[in-house]
């Protein structure tokens, strides 16, 4: 059962939390609040102009600093008086939807609406670097842990991107929607139809090679960075509609789903990452399975789902019926214990235990 943390926000849109416990949320209407690890409101602001709280990131560093996109802003706070904004930085021409902060926290990436990811040098607090590939809207864009000058981002046009700074170009692209018919050749049954695969959510493993998506079709994939290229070691369909949110564990292989059915998913995708390390890389012939009926029994069910590569059954460690469309996930330590956030249609953050992980 999860404990709720109401203190009167809007819908929540976004969440994050330094290292020494602290919580931020980001809401409709400007809306931004900080809270103690034991679910006290401990401050709240609203931007002015309104525009939606899109991100929230805390400096690793400096676990006080906060930084939040509302509209096509991004505002510098610290969370022990939000009144007023540190710094604020205009560098996207239209609304911001993620921010991903790097390692070595002198690079701010910003994806928005119209595709671009500007990069911003915090130093020298200018655009370093404009990435324009994506041809619609940048859902989400995530640096790769280890590695300050890559990162990887997605989008609704369906594409998922690795980037080098050094280059303003991508190293490497794939459309998942042309993977997926390449896969596809099995008869659907009539009248089904199938989601595009709008790209939504990256979360990138603690050893910055491995990173999940998550997308509107309902699967989750996995993929491999193998120097300028990437591979898709996994894909599975884990929610019958689309996800929202993929969010790998700190240091694990662990990785936490969210999705539009109201459903929130821990899997273990370990077994399989380093199976694939260990065996020497050559083409995969992919075997066209079928995907596992969902049925729907009630509770927390552990539905199997079939690995499209034909590795058999990927059970979730866990499943939670949440019961609303998830919004935001995000996994922290609470009092020494992990915990799972949720964010989502309402105005409370739900907190549910992973005592045993």
């Amino acid at each position: 059962m999860a404990v709720k943390w109401t203190g009167g926000h809007s819908s929540i849109l976004c969440l994050n939390a330094s290292q020494e416990g602290l919580v931020a949320s980001g809401a409709e209407g400007g809306d931004l609040m900080a809270w103690g690890e034991d679910g006290t409101p401990l401050g709240h602001t609203r931007f002015q102009g309104a525009d939606d709280v899109t991100s929230v990131v805390f400096s690793p560093s400096c676990p006080t600093k906060l930084y939040a996109s509302h509209g096509e802003t991004i505002s510098l706070l610290d969370v022990r008086s939000l009144k007023g904004s540190l710094d604020q930085f205009h560098v996207n021409e239209e609304e911001i939807n993620c921010l991903s902060l790097n390692e070595t926290e002198n690079l701010l990436a910003s994806a928005d609406d119209s595709g671009a990811i500007k990069i911003l040098d915090l130093e020298n607090k200018k655009v370093s670097r404009s990435l324009k590939r994506h041809s619609n809207i940048c859902s989400s864009v995530a640096f790769r842990p280890q590695r300050p000058q890559s990162l990887v981002s997605c989008g609704l046009d369906m594409q998922v991107m690795l980037w080098n700074l050094q280059k303003a170009r991508p190293l490497w692209i794939t459309n998942l929607q042309e993977d997926e018919t390449e896969e596809m050749e099995s008869p659907q049954s009539p009248g089904q139809l199938l989601n595009p695969a709008l790209a939504h959510s990256l979360s990138v493993a603690s050893c910055g090679n491995i990173f999940s998506c998550g997308a509107e079709d309902g699967k989750v994939r996995i993929f491999r960075v193998m120097g300028v290229k990437c591979e898709q070691e996994l894909g599975f369909k884990g929610h019958s509609l689309g996800v929202s949110q993929v969010c790998f564990l700190p240091e694990s292989y662990l990785l936490l789903t969210g999705g539009n059915d109201g459903k929130i998913m821990l899997w273990d995708v370990s077994s399989e990452v380093q199976k694939k390390q260990k065996s020497p890389t050559k083409p995969t012939h992919r075997k066209k399975t079928k995907r596992a009926a969902y049925t729907k029994q009630g509770g927390s069910t552990h539905a199997p789902v079939t690995d499209e590569e034909g590795h058999g059954k990927i059970l979730p460690k866990l499943s939670i019926e949440h019961g609303e469309k998830v919004n935001w996930l995000l996994s922290t330590r609470i009092k020494g214990y992990q915990n799972i956030l949720v964010a989502d249609q309402t105005s409370c953050i739900s907190v549910y235990p992973l005592k045993e992980f």
